[in-house]
């Protein structure tokens, strides 16, 4: 039902490294909904293309000889999700740089609809499974509401194929809505899922560069890419 709404990991070796086109699959989802006005989208959009080139970030997609794989889109109600930045193998610094250009270049889609996590969720999975073959899969989605429209996270993850795919969570914690006060707590609760899988937490919009730095190092560095499990703390 849940699908037509929307039309353990494996181990690092050398015949894996061979079979592989990247290392890590990664889609980032950037929310988008009417809670997120024009100044904090601006905040957030300048956010990310900062944090992906920053020289600690830059340092982490390339400590590797397997590169990342990289895909972005934003999103908010149940039909209203818009790719920026489709499958791009991130093999030199100048795809880096390219990509982060794209999304500064890119235009927000919509500022009028609910936040249907579940469908956006959904989606992720719908891309991963167009996307390349990387030893590693993870859905990095930020937010500063908790779903409000439609199917939730946990039925998303029960419908849409996330067998050894792990999902991060950017939490923007402005708690000025009754639905955002326990935010945090919904993220540890029903957001996050799969092997070492984490949060963490911006203090408003203003802080969504730094949250976004700490979140893309420690995602794309190779040695914590299918590690056990890890606390699920921000900070």
């Amino acid at each position: 039902m849940i699908r037509t709404a929307l039309t353990g990991a494996l181990l690092l070796s050398g015949v894996c490294a061979q079979a592989a086109d990247c290392r890590l699959a990664l889609v980032m989802a950037m929310d988008v909904s009417s809670s997120v006005d024009a100044a904090e989208d601006t905040l957030q959009r300048g956010g990310l293309v900062a944090a992906l080139t920053a020289p600690e970030v830059i340092r982490a997609f390339f400590s590797s000889d397997l590169p990342v794989a990289l895909a972005v889109f934003e999103w908010s109600g149940r039909y209203n999700q818009e790719i920026l930045l489709d499958w791009t193998l991130i093999d030199s610094p100048s795809k880096l740089t390219g990509a982060a250009e794209r999304i500064a270049q890119s235009k927000r889609s919509h500022n009028d609809f609910p936040t249907a996590m579940g469908y956006a969720l959904g989606y992720g999975a719908g891309l991963l499974e167009r996307g390349p073959d990387c030893l590693y899969r993870t859905i990095d989605i930020a937010g500063d509401g908790q779903n409000n429209e439609g199917f939730g996270p946990q039925q998303a993850y029960n419908a849409f194929p996330f067998d050894g795919v792990t999902v991060n969570g950017l939490v923007v914690n402005g708690a000025d809505f009754e639905a955002e006060t326990g935010l945090i707590a919904f993220y540890k609760a029903e957001v996050l899922h799969g092997p070492g899988a984490f949060i963490e937490i911006a203090q408003g919009f203003d802080d969504y560069e730094r949250a976004m730095r700490r979140k893309l190092e420690r995602e794309v560095t190779p040695p914590v890419i299918g590690a056990g499990p890890l606390p699920a703390t921000g900070g």
